[in-house]
């Protein structure tokens, strides 16, 4: 009999985001990604609920509401500039800019649109106001060591998201 998630089991899975409108890939895991079940919530609650009870080679899918998790779009939080303004560094769609308010608060930025003239980047999280779909695929269940569970995932685990995936429909 196969093991299955429950709270204290490793688990290694790869993944990726769908947008239900569109059906583009918005982003993957492209390594297997691990972590200890109930000790390292690594991805949406949701996400983590539909998991439990499965095994090695199950493949699901669950649909998640980005407004439920990240809030409604704030279009305050979409800034466009001239291009002149900008470092060169940053003038690519899917770059990530950290910037920081007037009092100290630190946002990442992703920069979604760039032409000859303007650069613009949005606060929004790229999930916020969107209907995706989570495409699961189960590739390890086993009892966590003591140190998995005292750091949450596996010591040696390897997971690539491309960042340049998540542009905005």
């Amino acid at each position: 009999m196969s093991e299955t998630i429950q709270d204290g089991k490793f688990v290694e899975l790869t993944y990726k985001v769908t947008d239900k409108k569109s059906g583009y890939v918005l982003t993957r895991v492209e390594f297997p990604l691990g972590y200890v079940h109930g000790h390292n919530e690594i991805l949406a609650p949701s996400v983590h609920k539909a998991l439990e009870g499965k095994s090695v080679g199950d493949v699901i899918e669950v649909p998640i509401d980005g407004k439920q998790i990240f809030g409604p779009r704030d279009e305050s939080l979409v800034f466009t500039d001239h291009v002149e303004n900008v470092p060169e560094a940053y003038r690519q769609i899917g770059t990530s800019i950290l910037m920081e308010s007037d009092k100290g608060q630190t946002r990442s930025f992703l920069v979604t649109r760039v032409d000859e003239k303007t650069l613009t980047v949005d606060g929004n999280n790229p999930l916020c106001g969107r209907e995706v779909v989570f495409t699961l695929e189960i590739l390890t269940v086993r009892d966590a060591t003591d140190e998995e569970t005292r750091t949450g995932e596996a010591i040696i685990v390897g997971a690539n998201i491309d960042p340049s995936l998540m542009r905005p429909v």
